[in-house]
């Protein structure tokens, strides 16, 4: 997974750290939560799926295909 390095002050390090804690999250856990709901604020895909239903456009609808027959 690439990684980037991102520096912040003393107080909001240690403000992050405490609410990991109390959320029992990892860092990490964090950081992925809150990009992607930045992401979602500016309306951007985070993944494929979205990605794919963004492109589709609003209308556009999810059909299940029926289940196989077993033979």
């Amino acid at each position: 997974m690439p990684g980037k390095r991102i520096q912040f002050d003393d107080e909001t390090l240690t403000a992050l750290n405490q609410l990991a804690d109390d959320r029992m999250q990892t860092f990490q856990e964090l950081a992925e939560e809150a990009f992607s709901d930045v992401l979602k604020k500016h309306d951007r895909p985070v993944g494929l799926r979205d990605a794919l239903r963004k492109s589709a456009g609003q209308s556009a609808t999810v059909h299940r295909l029926p289940a196989r027959k077993s033979r």
